[in-house]
């Protein structure tokens, strides 16, 4: 039944994230568009809109980030100014809200600053293979296949900091990385000033942080990402459609995939959202 569409009524706001400072190497940053011919992958057709109908009626192949931003009519690239010089491509949706945002902070005297934004599937799959097969280093120290010959402690370790592909809130255009990725950059000067700011006002324009610090009400899933936004209002939508439609024996396509069911990648890391990402 997965792609069958699923019917949402309700428009109502998700990447991975580490608590520790990390290499530039290690992480899921780079340009959000990808040549689809790029070690032989093969571009899939462009999906159909997500909000193509009152409601929207999100596809499987667009929840899994199965097709081509570039291609696809919801999605447009975000300027210059708001970004670090690299190309990114966001929902609409999204685009409109974060340009709200960002002028809000700036007559706050806060600067938001887009370091990463779309990435689809096969964008995920180059990133995700080269962790699994050794070729990029964990934490800028660790070869996986070599510390984790076990595919399931292997593939904990990569979701540490990286989604696997077919299971990315960055594949929706509706999540953004802010700034720096690093979780202390958020917690002293200039840093501090952008994570008040945001948590106090980001909610305003419908953007919520997915993944806080763990605790009894997230105890599961990628670690706290000071600098990752998402869009609720089209985000919440797609969570809703993973809870109902996504399964762990689903996931597929890439080096690692079996060791989906065994970590319940579904239910630990897609759905283990902070609370207000999910309302």
């Amino acid at each position: 039944m997965k792609h069958l569409f699923l019917s949402l009524t309700v428009i109502a706001a998700l990447g991975c994230g580490t608590g520790e400072a990390l290499p530039p190497e290690t992480m899921d940053k780079g340009p959000a568009v990808v040549d689809s011919t790029e070690q032989g992958i093969t571009a899939p057709a462009p999906a159909p809109s997500l909000s193509d109908s009152i409601g929207g009626i999100p596809t499987y192949e667009y929840l899994t980030g199965k097709f081509d931003p570039a291609a696809h009519p919801d999605f447009v690239k975000v300027a210059d100014r708001y970004t670090d010089g690299d190309p990114y491509l966001l929902h609409r949706e999204t685009y409109t809200a974060f340009e709200r945002m960002h002028a809000a902070a700036l007559a706050d005297g806060v600067r938001l600053r887009i370091v990463s934004a779309t990435r689809n599937f096969a964008r995920q799959k180059q990133i995700w293979e080269a962790k699994w097969n050794g070729q990029r280093l964990l934490e800028g120290k660790e070869k996986a296949d070599e510390v984790y010959p076990d595919p399931a402690d292997r593939a904990r370790a990569i979701l540490r900091y990286s989604s696997m592909p077919g299971t990315s809130r960055h594949h929706w255009g509706t999540d953004i990385d802010l700034n720096a990725l690093n979780n202390d950059y958020f917690r002293q000067g200039e840093g501090q000033k952008i994570y008040d700011w945001l948590t106090t006002h980001g909610g305003e324009y419908g953007f919520c942080q997915p993944y806080t610090a763990k605790g009894p009400e997230r105890p599961n899933g990628y670690e706290e990402e000071r600098w990752h936004w998402s869009y609720r209002p089209l985000a919440t939508r797609l969570t809703d459609y993973a809870a109902n439609e996504l399964q762990d024996t689903d996931i597929s396509g890439f080096a690692g995939a079996e060791a989906a069911p065994r970590i319940g990648v579904v239910e630990n890391y897609v759905l283990g959202v902070n609370s207000d990402c999910k309302k």
